[in-house]
């Protein structure tokens, strides 16, 4: 181990990574609120394609979401993670819509 918290196991007392885990929790829990936001949205966009008969899943929508962002990102994110995290994401999304639909079917 190499850090005092690490060898200690106590949290550092130091003001300024203090400072910087309050912003990391702060923008964690922004990440968190916007994840569940998208997944209300999406549930709300395939309860209305549903009504149409209209098909939910759109490859060529997920495509066009993960080239928008790539043009958008302005780094330090990569090109390749950014992808990597945004698949994740849209099939968390997905799995999470179809759970609640499960779950309101019951």
């Amino acid at each position: 181990m190499g850090t005092e918290e690490q060898q200690t196991n106590r949290p550092v007392a130091d003001p300024v990574i203090k400072q910087y885990r309050e912003q990391i929790s702060d923008n964690d829990v922004k990440i968190l609120e916007a994840l569940n936001k998208r997944i209300k949205l999406v549930r709300k966009l395939k309860k209305y394609k549903e009504s149409q008969g209209l098909g939910f899943v759109d490859p060529r929508q997920e495509d066009w979401v993960l080239t928008y962002l790539s043009r958008s990102n302005q780094g330090p994110l990569s090109p390749d993670a950014l992808r990597e995290v945004y698949g994740s994401i849209l099939d968390v999304v997905k799995r999470e819509v179809a759970r609640l639909e499960e779950e309101a079917a019951e």
